[in-house]
């Protein structure tokens, strides 16, 4: 049964799946988010195989960090284990939100990282978001491979496939994602236009902390 203390999580994480949806971020049942439990060592992570405009609140699995789950009527998503291993290795994460954006995906299957392009994706990525070269996404070493590839950044794309975005809260999570499909259809149109392209880094922001 779903512990209904952790209800307001659980309408929190649908909420950013229809929003992911409403945005272009995701069709059918693509994507997964998920978010830690505060206090625990559990993560509360979307279901396999369930469309957003079709899933609940109470269809959100929680597992732990070895992937056993402790609540829910459903399979976790088939990359649960990948956000496992982001959780491991990146301890000021607190949400994820895995997305499969067209323009984003365009970069991705061109090899061809999305560089600073605008401010609103430097402020929430902290640079260029890079390339995490194709593998199968359903493991943890895949997982540890793309940590590998994110660094400190908040966000990768991953060929041929969608990106990966972290935050402290889902909000941020979310807003980084968008920030990069934006950056990525803004970035699009630029190399259509020109060559030559005003391109900007973190540090040339003068920010001494990302969101």
């Amino acid at each position: 049964m779903f512990n209904r203390a952790h209800l307001p999580l659980a309408f929190e994480i649908l909420y950013y799946c229809q929003k992911s949806m409403e945005y272009g971020l995701n069709f059918n049942t693509q994507g997964n988010i998920s978010a830690r439990i505060p206090g625990t060592d559990l993560v509360m992570v979307t279901p396999s195989d369930i469309e957003y405009d079709r899933m609940s609140a109470t269809d959100m699995v929680i597992v732990d960090m070895d992937g056993a789950v402790h609540s829910g009527s459903h399979a976790p998503s088939s990359e649960i284990d990948v956000h496992l291993a982001t959780y491991e290795r990146r301890p000021d994460a607190q949400a994820i939100v895995h997305a499969e954006p067209v323009f984003a995906n365009a970069f991705g299957v061109a090899g061809t990282p999305i560089a600073g392009s605008m401010v609103n994706m430097i402020i929430y990525t902290k640079g260029e978001v890079p390339i995490m070269p194709f593998q199968q996404s359903n493991s943890r070493e895949f997982g540890e491979a793309m940590c590998d590839v994110m660094g400190d950044l908040n966000a990768v794309v991953w060929a041929n496939h969608g990106i990966l975005t972290v935050g402290p809260d889902l909000r941020t999570a979310f807003k980084t994602a968008v920030a990069v499909e934006s950056a990525a259809k803004i970035l699009w149109a630029a190399k259509a236009i020109s060559s030559d392209l005003s391109l900007l880094s973190y540090d040339e922001l003068g920010l001494d902390h990302a969101l």
